[in-house]
């Protein structure tokens, strides 16, 4: 690898922690305004509304300039965008700020990568930055979970330092400076040397242009399964990441502060089976991960029924309390987390290697991004609407994973035709010949 991609792995690593914790410190921000429990899905819906709304123009923006100084330019309304969550805007809209600036952030960080490695360390480079990413959000949400626990809002309530009231607002202080600091990171990211035609910004014209490269990457027979996949995979993580914190409150009994661990508890499976992926799966295998993520649904749909009360019990280790439950769960997370990081690296690299080789790095990301991020936005718009209409969390959680399983096994059947209809044009090509 070369040294710019370890610049880009640091600021990414940076950026996604902060993400992650001003997540959590804006649920905690909401409770402190005592907004209704529906309204906590909608952050994470506010956050990538503008992945969907301007990803016709984000490529072309990641492509007019070199990628490091648009990684700076995103990180700063990122910045921006915590800072007016700190001073009274409501969470709801301040974290859509920061999501404008991940949305543009997005084609630059993973178009990069295409411009500066060969296709065969694809894998390879994503599975370094999954599992950083990953270990981002298991710190990330690990902070968010310290920084608004009891202990830190009664110090801040007894210091009020410059003019912090709550720890929820301590938390999103702290944010504005990591993610000022992977701004500065940005800066080291060398210019590759690729430079794009003059993108055109005109509303019709680039609408027109990115429905045909939308199409075109739909059409491809490759990147449709791959795009399936992190379509389904990325609507289904968003959505998981808030049923953990259900599923906490309700199986185990855990308090916003500890249940944010266990999403650190997913994350660490997810960066395994990233490694694992990368290790183990080249870009030619890389459909063949694809069972992985049924087993993964359907994983989900029966760790729904764990309660904590079946394992009552705790051990002592060092002076720190053990739940036995809690291991358990741990265990399943994990478990979970692998899946997940296994099948959907592979299937990334898979994305950007045709998406760069159909059309430029940035516009394939944003195409990306706008079928990843659509499908947040329905799913966690779903979430919302189940938690209104009064389902319970396993009731949930059983048709996610259901859902997510009967989707995978939808992708492997049109997979297998789309392998039948190439063999079949293939011999067909053969007997032409002879």
């Amino acid at each position: 690898m070369t040294k710019g991609f370890y610049s880009i792995m640091l600021a990414q690593f940076l950026s996604s922690l902060a993400d992650n914790a001003l997540l959590i410190a804006a649920i905690a921000l909401l409770s402190t305004l005592d907004e209704p429990e529906w309204m906590t899905p909608l952050l994470k819906l506010f956050f990538v509304v503008s992945y969907v709304l301007f990803a016709a123009w984000v490529g072309i923006f990641a492509d007019t300039m070199p990628k490091g100084r648009v990684m700076f330019i995103t990180n700063a309304v990122k910045t921006f965008g915590c800072c007016v969550m700190l001073f009274g805007t409501h969470p709801l809209l301040a974290y859509g700020i920061v999501g404008l600036g991940a949305a543009a952030y997005s084609p630059a960080k993973y178009g990069i990568l295409t411009e500066l490695l060969p296709p065969e360390k694809l894998v390879k480079a994503n599975g370094w930055i999954e599992g950083l990413t990953v270990a981002s959000i298991i710190l990330g949400t690990g902070i968010g979970g310290f920084l608004i626990s009891p202990m830190v809002d009664h110090f801040v309530q007894q210091e009020h330092l410059f003019g912090i009231h709550n720890a929820a607002q301590a938390a999103i202080a702290v944010m504005i400076l990591v993610y000022a600091a992977a701004a500065a990171v940005n800066l080291l990211i060398p210019d590759t040397g690729a430079r794009y035609p003059k993108q055109d910004f005109r509303p019709v014209h680039t609408l027109v242009n990115f429905g045909k490269s939308c199409a075109l990457l739909w059409k491809d027979k490759l990147g449709q399964i791959s795009l399936s996949v992190t379509t389904l995979f990325w609507g289904a993580g968003a959505t998981l990441q808030f049923l953990v914190l259900a599923w906490a409150d309700t199986a185990l009994g855990l308090d916003l502060s500890k249940a944010a661990i266990l999403q650190g508890v997913v994350a660490i499976g997810i960066a395994i089976g990233a490694v694992l992926a990368a290790t183990f799966v080249s870009l030619k295998k890389s459909v063949d991960v694809l069972p992985i993520g049924v087993a993964m649904g359907f994983s989900v749909a029966i760790m729904s029924f764990f309660k904590g009360a079946w394992l009552p019990g705790r051990f002592d280790f060092i002076g720190i309390h053990f739940s036995y439950a809690v291991i358990v769960a741990c265990i399943m997370l994990v478990v979970v987390g692998m899946m997940a990081g296994f099948f959907v690296v592979p299937m990334n690299a898979l994305l950007q290697h045709r998406g760069h080789v159909l059309m430029s790095a940035g516009r394939s990301i944003a195409v990306q991004n706008f079928n990843e991020n659509s499908s947040i936005l329905v799913m966690l718009g779903l979430y919302s609407l189940l938690i209104k209409v009064g389902l319970g969390t396993v009731t949930i959680m059983v048709l996610f994973g259901c859902f997510v399983g009967c989707s995978m096994l939808a992708v492997i059947l049109k997979h297998h035709r789309n392998q039948s209809k190439m063999d079949s044009l293939h011999l067909i090509g053969e007997d032409k010949r002879h």
